[in-house]
């Protein structure tokens, strides 16, 4: 029951000194007494706890405080007050106005796959580079006044109103070993685009192989014009492509670094062309490799069986 044991120790000298069942029941104290039955507090709790009915409650998918109260008097004859349902709810930490999303997996071998992405990266092969390749959109966006500095409380305060210059695309690749990033700005994410990027890429690994761990797009396979067979074979079939499972492309590691992209240059920046935001871009991918270039630890676990035998015997 989650109680303490102070409280277990209270009752039991309480019932020790009385023994009847009647003195289990709470003593009399201070203050206005309950005006509101449990059953009622109880019947709230089952409607929030439930969709409301289309049919008593027309046009609404998810519950509020008022349509709880409407609802609530229906059923009991009770109407309380919209404070007093919102008390009742916080109480028993029910949220019947929050709503998550969740995707479910409709690959057949996701965990093996999953297996695969994470077993390269905790060991990847000897001699071997395992990058990760991924694009990223951008939006080429202006603000149209300056950004302010409240010299308050060092606020930033930025004009939610912008000029669009276009889109454009970051085709990156990141070195799992190293953290290093390879990356090309190209005006549009096209399969001729990847291949050039690739080329480039291959340049700066000669003779080594290379694993490349990339997402379920349809650039990334080989398509009615066979495009990675025909590279690999230019390259001497140095290359190796592991795709993540289908709907886990948040498994590429270069997905944690355009999070970092977005935050420091992206988010908040003010571009006035789309030469303007390449050169952000690429100057950062250039700062990253000089100063801040770092592998990431991943710890994501694929098989729950063996965390729960590792708990297990560590106790």
């Amino acid at each position: 029951m989650g109680c303490s044991d102070r409280n277990v120790r209270k009752w039991k000298a309480r019932f020790a000194k009385d023994p009847r069942v009647e003195s289990l029941d709470d003593a009399p104290r201070s203050g206005r007494p309950r005006e509101i039955p449990i059953w009622v507090r109880c019947k709230l709790i089952e409607l929030a706890c439930d969709r409301p009915d289309g049919e008593a409650v027309p046009f609404w998918v998810l519950w509020t405080y008022g349509t709880l109260a409407d609802a609530l008097e229906e059923e009991t004859g009770w109407r309380l007050s919209i404070s007093e349902i919102g008390r009742t709810l916080r109480f028993s930490e029910i949220r019947p106005h929050r709503v998550k999303q969740w995707l479910k997996c409709s690959d057949p071998d996701f965990t093996a796959k999953a297996k695969s992405v994470c077993d390269l990266y905790l060991e990847p092969p000897e001699g071997a580079v395992v990058v990760c390749i991924d694009e990223k959109p951008m939006q080429v966006l202006e603000r149209i006044h300056p950004t302010h500095l409240d010299h308050r409380d060092a606020s930033v305060r930025y004009e939610y109103e912008y000029k669009r210059h276009g889109t454009q695309g970051l085709l990156a690749a990141f070195d799992v070993r190293t953290g290093r990033v390879f990356g090309r700005v190209v005006r549009k994410r096209t399969a001729k685009a990847l291949v050039a990027f690739m080329n480039a890429l291959a340049r700066r690994y000669p003779q080594r192989p290379v694993y490349v761990v990339w997402d379920n797009l349809n650039i990334h396979y080989d398509g009615i014009e066979a495009r990675w067979t025909r590279f690999n074979e230019r390259h001497g079939h140095r290359f190796h492509f592991i795709y993540t499972p289908k709907h886990a492309s948040w498994m590429n590691q270069v997905e944690i670094w355009f999070s970092i992209l977005h935050r420091r240059v992206l988010n908040y920046g003010s571009f006035d062309s789309p030469s303007a935001q390449k050169a952000q871009v690429e100057g950062y991918i250039r700062h990253w490799n000089r100063h801040e270039r770092h592998p990431f630890r991943w710890t994501w676990r694929t098989d729950r069986r063996k965390k729960r035998r590792r708990r297990k015997s560590k106790r």
